[in-house]
């Protein structure tokens, strides 16, 4: 059976340069398209698509506007289209928050590369079309973590053992982090670090929007930033960020880089994690969030040689199992939890004071 995709966007060429992408491939098809809010909710009904594409900004109905009401009557997955602006970030990420499950950069910007554009587009319709059903899965009840000793017997944790945080996610994960680092308390004594796979242009938005949100601080990595307890740095897109311990000292640095070139991912998970162990060695604590692929593997795994923690989130709560999956496949994972139960784990293991909501 193929993949029938509705397109939504007010322009006629976007809508053309959208379908083009799609249609080139033999499982998928577009199945109609739409020039505004109005026109998608209808559509939608009509045709009952397996995904959607939706642009962010349109004039009447809104992306927004649109995503809500679809969301209100069904889990179709929508995929949002956005531009590389502030504004249109900020949007895609509240579309995000009422139930889209991904987005793609507005192919027509200079700074895309279309056919970068095109091949992420097709996998997340692929991913999402088998999936099914895409609403965030309600949070689970809150129930007490289960003490360590039970929960790792092979492994002893010494709670104020960790210095570091280094956390990975892909897709889903502006969701995912969201009920994460709000919930971490302002006195948490470790920095965290955090790669985000997402286009140019939208990680200083989503750190700001982090910001706005947690008690912790949240800032978009720079070149010689220093470590702080109570500090997030998420990694800027485009550049690999590594962490570097300052010699003779214990100040630990933000690196920023090219690419070289052998990372899929530009910021890459494997070359975070990998940097935060060899800076840090056994106080490293990882967690490896919802996500497509494997990215994080590698570097989790020098983690472990360093004899680090990682903490997994579940399939149940994961928008996209899969660098999870793969983590504990390889046997990477000391704990797999329910999203909502990171923040207490992280806690936990540091010591720290843990208030629910």
């Amino acid at each position: 059976m193929p993949i029938n995709v509705l397109v939504v966007d007010d322009s006629a060429f976007m809508r053309r340069a959208i379908s083009k992408m799609l249609e080139g491939e033999r499982d998928i098809v577009v199945c109609g398209t739409a020039r505004n809010g109005e026109e998608a909710v209808l559509k939608q009904n009509q045709l009952r698509p397996d995904v959607i594409t939706m642009d962010v900004e349109m004039p009447g109905m809104s992306g927004l506007d649109a995503v809500r009401e679809i969301m209100a009557r069904s889990s179709v997955p929508i995929i949002m289209v956005s531009a590389l602006t502030q504004e249109g970030a900020q949007t895609t990420f509240r579309a995000l928050d009422l139930g889209a499950v991904d987005f793609i950069a507005k192919p027509d910007s200079a700074y895309v590369n279309i056919s970068d554009v095109a091949r992420d587009l097709v996998s997340k319709v692929r991913v999402f079309a088998r999936r099914g059903a895409t609403r965030r899965p309600p949070p689970r009840p809150k129930v007490e973590l289960p003490p360590l000793s039970e929960a790792i017997p092979p492994r002893t944790v010494h709670p104020d053992l960790f210095e570091c945080v280094a956390i990975g996610t892909s897709t889903g994960g502006p969701v995912a982090l969201s009920r994460v680092l709000p919930h971490l308390p302002a006195q948490f004594p470790a920095p965290i670090v955090v790669v985000q796979h997402m286009p140019r242009g939208f990680t200083r938005p989503l750190a700001d929007r982090l910001n706005q949100t947690s008690s912790l601080a949240v800032s978009e990595g720079a070149d010689g930033m220093p470590l702080r307890a109570g500090h997030v740095v998420i990694a800027p897109a485009g550049m690999q960020l590594t962490v570097h311990r300052v010699h003779g000292s214990e100040l630990v640095e933000v690196q920023l880089h090219a690419d070289d070139g052998r990372s899929l991912h530009v910021p890459s998970v494997d070359v975070m994690t990998a940097s935060v162990a060899d800076a840090y060695g056994a106080a490293t604590l990882a967690v490896i969030l919802t996500g497509m692929g494997q990215d994080g593997v590698a570097g989790l795994r020098k983690v472990k040689d360093r004899g680090g923690f990682v903490l997994g989130q579940d399939a149940a709560t994961s928008v996209v199992y899969g660098m999870p999956r793969a983590a504990a496949q390889a046997g990477l994972v000391d704990r797999v939890l329910p999203l909502d139960e990171i923040a207490p784990a992280l806690c936990e293991l540091t010591n720290t004071s843990f208030a629910r909501s």
